[in-house]
């Protein structure tokens, strides 16, 4: 396929994910099954503009003019591959799959936009209601922090040191651009993707199936690293899901310890138990009902709390999230969160931590849900945060946000990772 076409194929899978409110992902693949005459590499190019022009909507719209999906396919294409509108339509000319080429009062229009004198919430590209939610996380800085959430995520895997090492792993992913991550011990980074390309499927690696690594965002990493203390902890993942961080939190007590990892939804429990086989963490216990938790109750030297959340801290790779999310939902989830803190604090016992871990970068679900908590559970104490970081990660302090009033947040644009907040609090003995 040409430009002309992939760029058709595009704003078609744009105008399916706006009628019909579904996720990007299953637009996509429905869009693949039928067109099986299009390569990986056409499928891979028409996914790089479906979710460069979700990303950067309002500033693609912007630019263009107009929100239709058509507008902000082309913005998007404008924006992320550095080229005019007229370069454009000299790529749609005579290719007969390609959309209208754009008229001549919409090039002078788009060459007389200057996106750095567009209103902050375009350059920012977030919905008008998360205007007040990132002023009140950032400051003066959140048109940067919110533009950095638009912009393509690299791939990011974790070295399992259960069964491997960075050196070794990176031996293995020779040519797929993997380097040592600027933050995580044990993290190596692939990347973003440029122009048309993708990442490489490196979950096909026999590396990967040997269990030497899991994809794992750099930020999850560092949350997990900021969490555990060695190993012969006694450990309830309490909102465990597929085991991203039970995974990471098994590899670095050396599997010394006990972990016991729960999910209130079984469903999202499933993956982990070949996840573990193939790491080879042998000190996990996975609870799939409640009652299973009881014996637990005031014995966890640590319980991890990866609440549920908006995901907002996950719109560079969720980007089509960021547009169905609503204000009532933000609520729903700060209910949550109150209710899953409050149950799982139960778990640990006197001296021990308790974490608490969003993928969001709202206040309303990060410090001020922390801060809640302790208001309601004076027992608990909120940690250092600056030795924590120091002692785990080691690393520049200014890589992270952290809060006066405890708790720390790592961001694409401060970080280079994805979203996370993170707030450690210690129960009195």
């Amino acid at each position: 396929m040409r430009l002309g076409g992939r760029l058709a194929a595009a704003i078609e899978v744009l105008d399916d994910i706006e009628r019909r409110h579904r996720p990007a992902a299953d637009a996509l693949r429905d869009w693949g099954l039928s067109h099986r005459f299009a390569g990986a590499g056409d499928r891979a190019a028409v996914g790089n503009i479906v979710y460069d022009a979700l990303r950067r909507k309002r500033s693609a719209g912007w630019l263009v003019g107009d929100d239709t999906p058509r507008a902000v396919a082309v913005g998007a294409l404008l924006l992320e591959g550095r080229m005019t509108a007229e370069a454009l339509n000299a790529q749609l000319d005579g290719d007969r799959f390609a959309p209208p080429p754009l008229g001549p009062d919409e090039v002078r229009a788009i060459a007389a936009r200057d996106l750095a004198r567009a209103p902050h919430q375009v350059r920012a590209d977030v919905p008008d209601w998360c205007v007040p939610l990132m002023a009140s996380a950032f400051g003066d800085e959140w048109v940067r922090e919110a533009a950095a959430l638009a912009a393509r995520p690299p791939l990011d895997l974790r070295v399992n040191r259960l069964k491997s090492d960075r050196g070794s792993v990176l031996a293995e992913l020779d040519g797929t651009g993997a380097a040592p991550a600027a933050l995580a011990a044990d993290g190596l980074r692939i990347p973003p993707i440029e122009g048309a390309g993708r990442h490489p499927n490196v979950q096909a690696e026999p590396a990967f199936r040997k269990g030497w690594f899991e994809v794992q965002d750099e930020g999850s990493q560092i949350v997990a690293a900021l969490a555990a203390s060695g190993a012969g902890e006694q450990i309830l993942d309490y909102c465990a899901g597929a085991g991203g961080k039970t995974l990471a939190l098994s590899a670095l007590a050396g599997n010394r310890g006990q972990i016991f990892a729960f999910d209130a939804e079984k469903v999202r429990l499933a993956p982990i138990f070949d996840r573990l086989e193939r790491a080879g963490s042998r000190d996990v216990q996975v609870i799939a009902k409640p009652a299973g938790l009881e014996p637990l109750k005031g014995r966890m030297d640590l319980v991890l709390v990866d609440a549920p959340c908006t995901g907002s801290g996950t719109w560079r790779r969720r980007p089509d999230a960021k547009w169905r999310l609503t204000d009532r939902q933000l609520d729903t989830r700060r209910a949550e969160q109150a209710a899953i803190l409050d149950a799982a604090s139960a778990y640990v016992r006197p001296g021990g931590r308790l974490a608490y871990v969003t993928c969001s970068v709202f206040d309303a679900e990060n410090r001020e849900q922390a801060s809640a908590f302790v208001g309601r559970n004076p027992a608990f104490k909120v940690e250092d945060h600056a030795r924590l970081w120091q002692d785990a990660v080691g690393a520049d302090p200014a890589r992270a946000r952290f809060d006066p009033a405890g708790g720390l947040s790592l961001t694409p644009a401060t970080s280079g990772t994805d979203g996370f907040y993170f707030c450690a609090m210690r129960r009195g003995a």
